[in-house]
């Protein structure tokens, strides 16, 4: 992705950067982004961020969520490891575990799998894969 010769400024602006996947648009593949992701549509296929996953209320990802910190207000089914801090809205609708540093969980949210919440680094790990 990186070729070695960007600058500090360069890399600095990729990851304060943001993509926008909008309503009613639907990918069928994988995700993969240094900066920040916003989605309000489908996504069928897992997400990767080094930076931070906004997911809307008309959201849906069909896949596994890797990210830093995760502010989720749709449904994911799938796996979200999150490595610091993951808020579940009050709309959000998860079918899947969660692994994260940090929960925070609005009255309305839902969640139907196992919660591990991991301080140690190993969700940080996994996050980056």
């Amino acid at each position: 992705m990186f070729s070695g010769k960007e600058s500090k400024k360069e890399l600095e602006e990729i990851v304060n950067s943001s993509n926008s996947i909008g309503k009613g648009t639907i990918i069928d593949g994988n995700i993969e982004a240094v900066g920040n992701i916003r989605i309000e549509g489908t996504v069928k296929g897992n997400v990767t961020t080094k930076a931070k996953l906004s997911l809307g209320e008309s959201a849906t990802i069909e896949g596994n969520v890797f990210a830093i910190n995760a502010e989720i207000a749709g449904t994911v089914k799938g796996i979200l490891t999150v490595s610091e801090l993951l808020l579940l809205r009050f709309s959000a609708v998860i079918t899947g575990d969660i692994i994260t540093g940090k929960l925070s969980v609005e009255t309305g949210a839902s969640f139907n799998g196992n919660c591990k919440m991991q301080n140690d680094g190993r969700a940080d790990t996994q996050a980056q894969k």
